[in-house]
């Protein structure tokens, strides 16, 4: 399939570890093609006109880890032979090579990262960055799944490493995204490519740096007691950093509850909403895509940006959802 790829190629990747991971993996099967890499504008899980008409020049795209909306894809296939390897929910699209098992019917258990799944299809032997994307797609509940727990397990007493040094490593390649560097997140899987070890991931300066900031950040909102609405944990936070999707996981983890989190001060003009549940989020991510918003997610994540005057109604229907009253 790769081989068939010629010309200048553009692989357009999702800006967290899991994306990372898969984009140098790809990078590195196809160090003999003309590829270049970028991410969307972070908190945007689409591609704004202005990146449509940048990228219409390419003669094959490589999108991974991201659920772009169709029409973004069907727009970037009138040019250009696209091929997408991904693991969130969304539906097939026919004109174009799209490799997500997911969304054809397989176990979702079985494919938890996009890494794994660009991994396997390559053809490549366990490695430290199939695994990477593994945990930083569900950080310590990967350990509820027996067959990735024990894989993991053996990877790191093969390699000398601690489910806690994969754990710090993707939080150290997640700050990029999360303080809204995005040069850096584009530079991160040439950066990987370069490494020998974990090693070179926990000793970083930079990414060591950045944690710190962010995790007086993180503590900060954390320590503000959340909302309680029936059954579900509520909270509305306020910051210019990309974090509503750990704000989120804490809070979801902590309480064992549905967890509803709005950020209304990463983009001026809309809001940032993610949602954990502990039912099939599917519906409620078609709802979202009905009504117009940027929506995605997974079996148990919806991630949304809304237009600010559209926000306190989609908030009342996730609610809805998430009390068993409509929907799911």
């Amino acid at each position: 399939m790769f081989e068939e790829l010629n010309g200048n190629g553009l692989l357009i990747h999702h800006w967290d570890t899991d994306g990372l991971c898969s984009a140098k993996l790809i990078l590195e099967h196809l160090k003999d093609k003309k590829i270049i890499n970028v991410t969307p504008t972070l908190g945007n899980y689409y591609l704004t006109e202005e990146e449509l008409n940048k990228y219409s020049k390419y003669d094959f795209v490589i999108i991974s880890d991201m659920s772009l909306p169709e029409e973004n894809v069907l727009c970037l296939a009138e040019n250009a032979k696209v091929m997408i390897f991904d693991h969130h929910l969304g539906k097939i699209i026919k004109d174009v090579f799209h490799h997500n098992p997911i969304i054809k019917g397989e176990n979702p258990d079985l494919f938890p990262s996009a890494s794994w799944i660009v991994n396997e299809f390559l053809g490549n032997d366990i490695n430290l960055f199939a695994v990477l994307g593994i945990v930083g797609d569900h950080e310590q509940k990967i350990k509820n799944n027996k067959f990735f727990s024990k894989k993991i397990d053996d990877f790191c007493k093969e390699n000398n490493l601690t489910f806690e040094d994969l754990h710090k490593m993707v939080y150290l390649l997640d700050t990029n995204y999360k303080i809204g560097d995005k040069e850096s997140v584009e530079q991160a899987p040439h950066l990987l490519l370069k490494i020998q070890n974990g090693e070179e991931i926990l000793n970083n300066e930079k990414l060591n740096k950045n944690l710190n900031n962010l995790n007086s950040e993180i503590n900060k909102i954390l320590g503000i007691p959340a909302e309680k609405i029936d059954d579900i944990v509520f909270k509305k936070i306020d910051t210019s950093y990309n974090i509503i999707s750990t704000i989120t996981r804490r809070l979801a983890w902590d309480s064992g509850k549905n967890t509803l989190v709005i950020n209304t001060g990463f983009f001026d003009d809309k809001d940032q909403i993610y949602m954990r549940s502990k039912k099939d989020a599917t519906s409620i991510i078609k709802r979202g895509k009905e009504l117009g918003f940027k929506c995605g997610g997974k079996k148990e994540v919806l991630g949304a940006i809304v237009p600010k005057d559209k926000t306190n109604m989609f908030i009342e229907e996730i609610i809805l959802f998430l009390e068993n009253k409509k929907g799911g």
